[in-house]
């Protein structure tokens, strides 16, 4: 990371879902968004807290792991952008996205969360349906009887 760059910038990837990821190290003047001064440790995802937008115990022990395997939880603050996909695409998106940041600060980070599987990017994706399929991916259509 240069001096003059405010922030490390990161993308995670899943299915259709695509996570910007943007990890301040310090926040040297005021951030804000909608409206609400940003303090340091917090996450924003699309404007909102983190706990507003992946609500719930196992969301927030899942979002938390590659910061508490690194040691780094309440250190940083970031803001994030997803879109496409569900809650769970977008979930898995960010984790991807911010172990990517996480890894661009420090070398032994990068291979903690590599040892973990959180810096590989889960490449299943939805099949496509085919043509004279009757409309699914899988489905045959039904043969006439007579």
């Amino acid at each position: 990371m240069s001096d003059n760059k405010k922030f490390i910038f990161a993308k995670g990837k899943r299915k259709e879902a695509v996570a910007r990821v943007r990890l301040y190290k310090e926040l040297r003047e005021p951030l804000s968004i909608n409206g609400k001064t940003v303090k340091k440790g917090e996450i924003f995802v699309n404007g909102e807290l983190i706990d507003n937008y992946f609500s719930g115990l196992v969301s927030k022990a899942y979002y938390e792991e590659p910061f508490k395997i690194t040691n780094n939880l309440g250190k940083y603050t970031l803001t994030v952008k997803v879109e496409g996909g569900g809650k769970k695409s977008q979930l898995d998106a960010f984790i991807h996205g911010v172990a990517r940041a996480l890894s661009t600060i420090e070398e032994k980070n990068k291979q903690i969360l590599k040892k973990k599987g959180f810096l590989t990017r889960d490449a299943r994706v939805r099949q496509r349906r085919k043509v004279g399929m009757g409309g699914k991916s899988r489905r045959k259509k039904q043969s006439p009887k007579r």
